[in-house]
């Protein structure tokens, strides 16, 4: 049984493509499923076949003045067609951002994302992370550091390359995010049972003080 999940990001200076390959590399943890980085600058008709026939796509951009980068959003206009025709209509999709400010406002981009899967009809996968790094005992390592839910968000210093930043434990929550679309692909299109992530996915729950 396999599973195909498209990841159709753009990036400016590297670093949402480093965050496309750790979701790839997450979508490709679980069994039977096939991950295809697409740059959405760059689509061929081959690329707009494969987007239409995946199980699911994961959008990514950067956060640029608090929403999706202007060539991400050339992509988003050229995807009217398949609006109207339906075509990406009940797939899952999910999505990522990193900026170089801790907030950035990134979830203004993945608003953006989460409105254009839902114009699309797609179902919107939630980042499904407790947040980390929210508590004395937490730290910038923690899965989740950002505290997203919308989707998986990180954050690059803007003098660092993309083989430095973002840090590992941004990489690998955008790793788990592809996990877990992957793993809900399966079980939307095959049925297939319910298996937890492991327990290095979810950060220690921080005790809630108001």
């Amino acid at each position: 049984m396999k599973t195909s999940i498209v990841i159709a990001f753009h990036s400016g200076y590297g670093h949402t493509a480093a965050l496309a390959r750790a979701v790839q590399e997450g979508v490709e943890r679980i069994e039977g499923a096939n991950a295809s980085l697409i740059d959405v600058t760059d689509l061929s008709e081959e690329a707009w076949t494969e987007m239409s026939e995946a199980d699911a796509i994961i959008f990514g951009s950067p956060t640029y003045m608090g929403a999706v980068s202007g060539p991400f959003k050339t992509f988003m206009d050229r995807t009217s067609p398949l609006w109207l025709q339906r075509r990406w209509q009940d797939k899952l999709a999910a999505g990522f951002t990193v900026s170089s400010s801790q907030a950035g406002d990134k979830y203004a981009t993945l608003s953006q994302l989460a409105t254009l899967a839902a114009q699309h009809g797609m179902l919107w996968v939630s980042l499904g992370l407790l947040p980390g790094n929210n508590s004395s005992s937490g730290s910038v390592d923690d899965v989740n550091r950002i505290g997203g839910s919308l989707g998986a968000m990180a954050q690059a210093n803007g003098d660092e390359p993309a083989d430095i930043a973002p840090p590992a434990s941004d990489r690998e929550t955008a790793a788990l995010l592809g996990a877990r679309v992957a793993t809900l692909a399966a079980r939307f299109k095959f049925g297939a049972p319910f298996r937890p992530l492991p327990e290095r996915a979810f950060a220690p729950a921080a005790e809630v003080r108001t």
